[in-house]
């Protein structure tokens, strides 16, 4: 599911195929945990093909139909995440339901 934070502007809207340019930050969502952010020192943001199975399901879907600017909230659970096994690298326990916060920069 996903929450719209602040409205996207243009016609330009993020569809299969195209190349995307992110502002993400993601948290476990069971310990409130951050596991990544692009706004992390050191950290520069996210280009990704949308629509293809490049990134996690849950985001992959979540994002599709953004517009330039626009901000969303994704709750994404397991089975459109890291699964049963989570991502213990990254503290994402097993079945770990994630929330991310995803800034469209570039379409």
């Amino acid at each position: 599911t996903y929450e719209v934070v602040k409205m996207g502007t243009g016609s330009e809207v993020v569809s299969k195929g195209a190349t995307v340019t992110v502002h993400a930050t993601g948290i476990v969502a069971e310990t409130s945990k951050k596991f990544w952010s692009t706004k992390d020192a050191g950290q520069q943001p996210f280009t990704y093909q949308a629509g293809v199975g490049g990134v996690i399901t849950g985001w992959d879907q979540g994002c599709l139909g953004m517009k330039l600017n626009e901000v969303r909230k994704l709750n994404i659970p397991a089975e459109e995440g890291y699964g049963k096994q989570g991502f213990p690298a990254w503290g994402i326990p097993p079945g770990g339901t994630l929330d991310f916060e995803i800034e469209v920069l570039k379409i």
